[in-house]
């Protein structure tokens, strides 16, 4: 067979080069064919498949553009300062804080410093969770019979232990994430409603006011009550922008969501960053 030999697998390589599967990064993310921003500032484009991961450090007033492409993308998010990661997304803080257990358009990703990581700018989904977080190798294999990585139906903290080790980080790393697309209401008896997508096309952009590392994994919600793993291709592009400036109106969306970002802007001005 032609790759039976170094030379044979070599040429077959080779041979690849330019072809392109569904879901796939694209490099340079220049070559994206509709970039969402200026000419030239795209700094990541990438389809990420149902039951993969992806992730990127990204810089301080980046915009992250996360897209349902068919309606079963469920886009699990981990955050960290990038030369600290001590310092890291902190979801109970984020709903505490900001007295609202849902995500959206002008709610803030915090740190357990109380400073921002990110912002939502933008939100054409409305279907997200930040109670439930990712799912496990245990109820994985409970449910479909398996859980690990390599498995047709990974499980969200697997892939997040191999997107964290990719950064110098490990399984103690690693804190309740949020997850967007597939959404879970609270009920008056404070049990959960999974409520689902949105359907296709829906996206939330996000907008860095650190400089982050970004861990996403694409598998389905942990109380999704489908018999089978359903999960759908994740639309992930990022742009060089700038980060948000008081009298902006997500910096004075709410008091607490002010002294976040004075809080934020305090430690990157004494570290000479701001």
């Amino acid at each position: 067979m032609a790759t039976a030999t170094t030379y044979g697998a070599r040429d077959h390589a080779r041979a690849q080069e330019g072809t392109h599967t569904e879901a796939m990064p694209v490099v340079p993310a220049a070559d994206w064919p509709e970039p969402p921003c200026a000419a030239g500032h795209l700094v990541w484009a990438e389809t990420v498949a149902g039951g993969g991961y992806t992730h990127r450090v990204l810089a301080r007033g980046t915009e992250l553009r996360l897209t349902d492409l068919r309606g079963d993308a469920c886009a699990h998010l981990l955050l960290y300062a990038a030369d600290r990661p001590w310092e890291r997304l902190n979801v109970a803080d984020t709903v505490k804080v900001q007295w609202n257990a849902y995500l959206g358009e002008g709610r803030l990703l915090l740190s357990d410093q109380g400073r921002v990581l990110a912002g939502v700018v933008a939100d054409t989904s409305g279907r997200h969770d930040a109670l439930c977080g990712t799912s496990t190798l245990v109820r994985n294999a409970q449910r479909y019979g398996d859980g690990t990585p390599q498995s047709p139906s990974p499980a969200g903290r697997e892939l997040f232990k191999l997107a964290a080790a990719k950064n110098g980080l490990a399984p103690r790393d690693l804190p309740p994430s949020l997850s967007f697309f597939q959404g879970v209401e609270v009920r008056e008896d404070g049990t959960l409603d999974f409520t689902g997508s949105a359907g296709p096309g829906g996206s939330v952009t996000l907008r860095t006011e650190q400089d982050v590392t970004v861990l996403i994994a694409n598998v389905p919600h942990p109380a999704d009550p489908r018999p089978g793993y359903v999960s759908t291709p994740l639309e992930v592009l990022a742009w060089r922008a700038a980060p948000t400036a008081p009298g902006d109106p997500l910096w004075d969306a709410t008091p607490e969501g002010r002294r976040a970002f004075l809080n934020t802007a305090e430690f990157l001005a004494a570290r000479g960053l701001a």
